[in-house]
């Protein structure tokens, strides 16, 4: 039973997360609708979204003590050692990308605002430096947690990290216009390039 509830709170804390976080990279659409107000709403939405994700987050450490009867094993065939490895191997270098591009965001992680340009940094190489580091937390939580089921649920994750960066990007050109188009252009959307094309 408590594990059923977990996989029901998994999946909806996750669905919850890719709405609110949808809401939250769309200021500018929503400006049109109720004006100046708008960033600050969106502020509040990705609030809730990170909620929401750090909901997610808990259910996968619940799924370690309830795990649900399904066809997959309980654990990896490997010790946890080699999870542990595994999981430095990716949290490792993605948390970086990810604490970066926080860093090169500033406030705009948490809250839009109107006046803030593209930014520079990390940015000049990635376009989306913060959703790569935490689309891949979801799998090295699931290694860390020695768990073949979370790890193939965390594929889950790609789609949804996917349509939250076109959401953003979308916002983003009504945002920017030509120069975000040709920040795109030059620039990729999930692998760092060594200089800016």
């Amino acid at each position: 039973m408590i594990s059923w509830l977990n996989l029901a709170i998994l999946v909806f804390a996750s669905l919850f997360f890719l709405y609110f976080y949808v809401l939250s990279v769309s200021p500018v659409a929503l400006e049109k609708v109720i004006g100046m107000q708008a960033y600050q709403k969106c502020g509040r939405y990705r609030i809730v979204a990170m909620i929401f994700e750090i909901i997610t987050a808990l259910g996968y450490i619940a799924y370690r003590f309830y795990p649900l009867s399904n066809p997959l094993p309980e654990r990896f065939p490997w010790n946890w050692g080699f999870s542990a490895l595994l999981a430095a191997m990716i949290g490792l270098p993605t948390l970086a990308l990810m604490f970066i591009g926080m860093k090169d965001a500033g406030s705009e992680t948490i809250a839009p605002k109107k006046e803030h340009g593209l930014y520079g940094g990390i940015y000049q190489k990635i376009r989306h430096p913060q959703a790569v580091g935490e689309v891949f937390s979801w799998l090295w939580i699931a290694l860390l947690l020695n768990s073949p089921f979370l790890a193939v649920f965390s594929l889950v994750c790609f789609p949804i990290f996917l349509v939250m960066c076109h959401a953003e990007e979308q916002d983003l050109l009504m945002r920017f216009g030509d120069s975000y188009a040709e920040y795109m252009r030059r620039t990729a959307a999930f692998i760092p390039q060594r200089k800016a094309s």
